[in-house]
């Protein structure tokens, strides 16, 4: 089994919360600026370095919110034949201290954007409900 660790920012302003577009090999979906942490990267670095990437915004990691495990089954990977996948996904309140939002060019996301938290899209990934709940914010709609 394969073992994948990666590390999110809940980034909010007043009742926005920032979000980053995924689309990668045909999937895509809105989710939480973050992503996989490189060998020997601490985890608060990867987030920093993940948001800059994502979205173009310096930031500043602040309370650790919480540990998603989760097994994804072969079946449901892109290249099934390469196993399941344990997701651990650590989860940090964050926030913006510079820079200006702007796409990632020639990543796993294709754009960055700050949604309202009563008008999330509808297709957003899962981690971004739980993290929602770890931070105590809830989306309507």
């Amino acid at each position: 089994m394969d073992i994948r660790v990666a590390a999110y920012g809940v980034i909010t302003d007043g009742d926005r919360i920032l979000l980053a577009h995924w689309n990668e090999s045909g999937r895509s979906g809105w989710t939480l600026p973050g992503g996989g942490i490189d060998p020997g990267e601490d985890p608060v670095d990867a987030v920093v370095r993940e948001i800059a990437e994502e979205t173009g915004y310096l930031a500043e990691a602040g309370d650790l919110l919480g540990i998603d495990s989760k097994v994804i089954p072969a079946e449901h990977r892109f290249i099934p034949e390469a196993g399941p996948l344990h997701a651990l996904r650590i989860v940090y309140r964050a926030s913006v201290v510079g820079g200006a939002l702007r796409n990632e060019r020639d990543g796993s996301t294709d754009e960055a954007a700050w949604f309202q938290l009563n008008s999330i899209p509808k297709r957003h990934v899962e981690l971004v409900d739980i993290a929602l709940g770890m931070a105590g914010l809830t989306a309507a709609g």
